[in-house]
């Protein structure tokens, strides 16, 4: 067997692999976004075969993920009804915006923007997402059928764990045994296809009559339908913070799985690329009844475990689940349970506490960014989008009052008094030199130098080198020698010019 086909024999492989794991999460997915399991099917049909023809990483598997799920139903569960016609539109179009957002980013060469989500606040959305998540299908795993009292998942999710009265033991058992199905899979290889083995032993138990709870109960089958006709274009306006933020957000896991490959292989990816081959599936997404999707780092993994070895096996993919929708009401009988179970078992990894608790130790007030972005995602749900418009704002709040100091120390000895700034010399800081030297000269009246010693300064913009040459100038007033050493070499032209120049700048 030749070298290429040995190649095409790997991605086929490979593609299947995540197909058969795709199917279901695709529909647990959709559930958690709101939507009829269909549309989840749609996208993971036409979008991660749109996607492969632009990703550069070569493992990369796009489709519906929890964490943009979860994003989907907090921007449209406040507008319109789960489930309704009018809430299957506005995902149209916000699949059509976040498409559009990656796009663009990606042709205008914005890749950097993906390293711009700070740490920190990942750091506290991403555990709270998946609190969020897990909590919204408990009530789905234990069978519970009477509406939640509060409105937020967390709660619920305790109003459900109270009332056992409440569960259908027909659904614990089939979470349990899901569950462990799952888990259980993990332990013996990792490629046990544990997601594909509890939706058939589901589904066989429900066909055969054994299951008296709630089950899906119906997919249309057939090629998915061109929506861009659909979409509600009036509703735009009122969606595109979400479709920005979900494009943003959304993007970190693709972004991350494509860096943590490409690092383990040292090979190369381009963000760029990334963007528009995510965004080019969003776009289809919307053109043929999907919802907003992203990168799932579960199916990237199966996918490269599998021996997949260039982006072909996306496109693999793709087309088995698009092979499998006219066939799809075969998982009509799947007990809901199994989905939400499916879903819980998922997103118990992005539980990380861990990194939260020690951020405490690292630096308190990145700390406070991450709690303030976890307390905020959980109070604000369902509208999480605005959780992370808080870490955003947090974030924001700590570079500005970390950027608004400066730290001055004085040391004066045998008449030379050395300032040694740490920070940012800029027009938000400068005067804070100006203040030292004034504070300086009133307490060491019999000093006779004075000597500025920039080496640990980050940089020095236009108002702060005028701000030094004005406080080596009141020195040398004051009958001082004066003189700036160990200028930044970021900011050398620029200071070096300013204070040689004999004409007044201020």
């Amino acid at each position: 067997m030749t070298a290429w086909r040995r190649t095409v024999l790997r991605d086929v492989v490979a593609g299947l692999s995540v197909a058969m794991v795709g199917i279901p999460q695709s529909l647990a997915y959709a559930e958690l976004a709101g939507m009829p399991p269909v549309v989840g099917l749609y996208a993971g049909a036409l979008p991660p075969l749109v996607a492969a023809v632009f990703a550069s990483s070569p493992y990369l598997q796009t489709g519906p993920v929890a964490v943009t799920a979860l994003l989907t139903f907090g921007a449209l569960s406040t507008v319109a009804v789960p489930g309704s016609p009018e809430y299957v539109g506005l995902g149209l179009a916000l699949a059509l915006l976040v498409g559009a957002v990656r796009v663009l980013l990606g042709l205008l060469r914005a890749g950097w923007l993906a390293y711009l989500m700070s740490q920190p606040m990942l750091l506290g959305f991403v555990p709270a997402a998946a609190l969020l998540i897990a909590g919204s299908q408990l009530p789905r795993a234990l069978g519970v059928t009477a509406p939640a009292p509060f409105g937020n998942e967390i709660l619920d999710a305790g109003w459900a764990l109270a009332g056992p009265d409440r569960w259908a033991v027909a659904a614990v058992v089939a979470s349990l045994v899901t569950a462990a199905i799952v888990l259980g899979g993990r332990r013996l290889h990792a490629l046990f296809p544990g997601v594909l083995v509890a939706v058939v032993a589901g589904v066989a138990v429900s066909a055969a009559g054994l299951y008296p709870g709630a089950t899906v109960a119906s997919i249309p089958t057939g090629l998915p339908p061109f929506t861009l006709t659909a979409i509600p274009w009036s509703s735009l306006p009122a969606l595109a913070l979400s479709g920005v933020l979900i494009a943003l957000v959304g993007f970190t896991e693709a972004a991350s799985i494509s860096r943590r490959f490409a690092a383990e292989e040292r090979t190369r990816w381009s963000a760029d690329r990334e963007f528009v081959s995510q965004g080019a599936a969003n776009l289809t997404a919307a053109a043929f009844g999907g919802m907003p999707c992203g990168g799932s780092f579960s199916r990237s993994s199966v996918n490269r475990m599998s021996g997949a070895a260039t982006r072909l096996s996306g496109g693999v993919t793709g087309l088995a689940v698009l092979a499998f929708l006219p066939v799809a009401s075969v998982l009509e009988p799947l007990p809901t349970a199994v989905l939400g179970t499916i879903v819980v078992v998922a997103v118990v990894n992005l539980m990380r506490f861990g990194p939260l608790l020690a951020l405490w130790r690292v630096s308190v007030p990145q700390a406070i960014v991450a709690w303030g972005t976890f307390l905020a995602t959980i109070l604000l749900a369902p509208r999480v989008d605005l959780g992370v418009l808080v870490g955003i704002g947090l974030s924001l709040l700590v570079f500005l009052a970390r950027m608004l100091r400066l730290d001055v120390d004085t040391h004066v000895e045998d008449g030379v008094i050395t300032f040694r700034p740490r920070g940012v010399l800029w027009f938000g800081t400068a005067q804070e030199l100006d203040t030292a030297l004034l504070d300086a000269l009133a307490e060491h009246t019999d000093a006779t130098a004075l000597v500025i010693d920039l080496e640990r300064l980050g940089r020095i913009d236009t108002t702060g080198a005028l701000v030094l040459r004005s406080v080596l100038d009141q020195a040398r007033a004051a009958g001082l020698t004066a003189e700036a050493r160990g200028i930044p070499p970021q900011s050398e032209d620029l200071t070096r010019r300013v204070l040689t120049s004999r004409s007044s700048l201020s």
